[in-house]
């Protein structure tokens, strides 16, 4: 893409996304999501990986992560509206990697969000995100194998890269592109980002709407 592209689809999506962006429901069964009639990016990672305030960063909103966020709904599909009309929708993954949680959660969890990865005709991309601190651990390898599985292309966005020297980021993030190259489904780009220091928000803004091909 040519640079001229580039700024124009970044000033493009951030206008997008400060335009409506709403909580519009949580889905802990397949039979309650929304109709499928506009594009749909999904966001998975592991518990405390920064999740809320990296949705909270894309739509320059203060909490809207936090919404739907209510005891009992951790295990639910959230589901957020952008645009007026909408334009497209960002989904909101049960976090994985729960250490003490029971098995029959976890299989829960797993069947959920395996069905929802194969038959979502309108999930055009999902981001895993990536803690910078600690890289890719076996439970983010084993979303990765599930979406390949799927045959859903995703994008890694590594988080909190504010946390961690530039010197350590730059090799975890070596590791971790060299690491994505070997996943069928994966970008070859791997996405740096830091929702508190603004870093990395621009360019990921402009992805997500390349993605939803508004």
């Amino acid at each position: 893409m040519e640079e001229d592209e580039r700024k124009a689809l970044t000033k493009r999506a951030e206008k997008m996304f400060s335009q409506r962006v709403e909580f519009l429901l949580s889905a802990p069964q397949l039979k309650f999501l929304p109709e499928p009639t506009v594009p749909e990016i999904a966001f998975c990672g592991r518990s405390n990986v920064g999740k809320s305030s990296l949705l909270n960063a894309l739509t320059a909103r203060k909490a809207i992560a936090r919404a739907s966020v209510t005891p009992g709904r951790t295990q639910e599909l959230n589901f957020f509206e952008v645009g007026e009309p909408t334009q497209m929708r960002l989904v909101d993954m049960p976090g994985y990697g729960f250490a003490k949680a029971p098995v029959a959660v976890v299989d829960k969890w797993k069947k959920l969000v395996r069905t929802f990865l194969r038959g979502r005709v309108v999930l055009v991309r999902t981001l895993v995100l990536v803690d910078s601190r600690h890289g890719l651990k076996d439970v983010d390898r084993e979303m990765m194998t599930m979406l390949d599985e799927a045959a859903v292309g995703y994008r890694v966005v590594m988080t909190k890269a504010d946390k961690i020297k530039a010197s350590e980021l730059e090799k975890v993030v070596a590791r971790v592109e060299a690491e994505a190259k070997k996943h069928v489904a994966a970008f070859p780009e791997v996405h740096v980002t830091s929702a508190e220091k603004g870093m990395g928000i621009p360019e990921l803004r402009a992805a997500v709407l390349s993605d939803a091909g508004v």
